[in-house]
C-alpha cells in the first residue's frame, strides 16, 4: 500500500484502513519482533508484541494520515522499538544478587536447562541445513509452512503453484526429510 493509496483509504473508512494494514504488515511486523525476541521470549511473547505494535499504529492512526514518508519504514521503527521494549522485559528477569565477597552474581531465573538448549540448538541447524538439502521449491514449502505458518494456499500464490500441487510436494518433502534426519539420528 502506498502512501497516497493510504491516505485515500483513511479518509473513505478507517476501520477498512486498519484491517488492511493489518493483513499487509503483520508478517512484517511478526519477523521483526521474532528476530529480536526469539532469544529470551516465547511464541505468546512476539504475538503479544505484534499486537501492541498495532495497537501503537492504530493509536497513531489519525495522524499517520497526515504525515509524509514510507508507511513500510515507519511500521518497521514501531515494531523495532516495541520488540526492544519487550526484550528488555523479558531480559530484565535475571536477578543480580551481591555476595559478601563484593562479587557479583549474576543467577538466571529460568528453569531451562543449558544442555538442553544447547542441544535443541544443534538440532534446529542440522533441521535447517536438511531443510536447504531438499532444493527448490521443497526448501521454500517447508520454511513457509513451518517457520511462517503459511497456508498452501499462500504458499501456492507465491509460488505459482496450485495448492494441491503444494500439498502433495509438503508431503513428499517430509518424507524425505524425516529420512534425512534419520540418517544423521535425529528422530521425530
Amino acid at each position: 500500500m502506498t502512501d497516497q493509496e493510504f491516505k485515500k483509504l483513511m479518509e473513505k473508512s478507517p476501520e477498512e484502513c486498519m484491517r488492511i494494514l493489518f493483513d499487509e504488515y503483520c508478517n512484517y511486523v511478526y519477523v521483526i519482533a521474532a528476530a529480536k525476541l526469539k532469544s529470551c521470549g516465547t511464541t505468546e511473547d512476539i504475538e503479544e508484541c505484534v499486537s501492541d505494535v498495532f495497537a501503537e499504529i492504530f493509536k497513531k492512526l489519525d495522524s499517520l494520515g497526515t504525515r509524509e514518508g514510507d508507511l513500510k519504514g515507519f511500521i518497521g521503527v514501531v515494531a523495532r522499538r516495541k520488540a526492544i521494549d519487550m526484550f528488555r522485559k523479558l531480559s530484565g528477569k535475571a536477578d543480580m544478587t551481591v555476595s559478601a565477597g563484593d562479587e557479583v552474581l549474576i543467577q538466571i531465573s529460568s528453569s531451562e536447562n543449558i544442555i538442553e538448549s544447547t542441544e535443541m540448538a544443534e538440532r534446529n541447524s542440522i533441521l535447517l541445513d536438511k531443510i536447504k538439502e531438499l532444493g527448490e521449491p521443497d526448501t521454500t514449502i517447508i520454511i513457509k509452512q513451518y517457520y511462517y505458518n503459511m497456508t498452501v494456499a499462500e504458499i501456492g500464490k507465491l509460488i505459482s503453484m496450485t495448492a494441491a500441487a503444494v500439498q502433495k510436494r509438503s508431503i513428499r518433502a517430509r518424507e524425505k526429510l524425516k529420512k534425512m534426519l534419520c540418517e544423521v539420528g535425529i528422530n521425530y
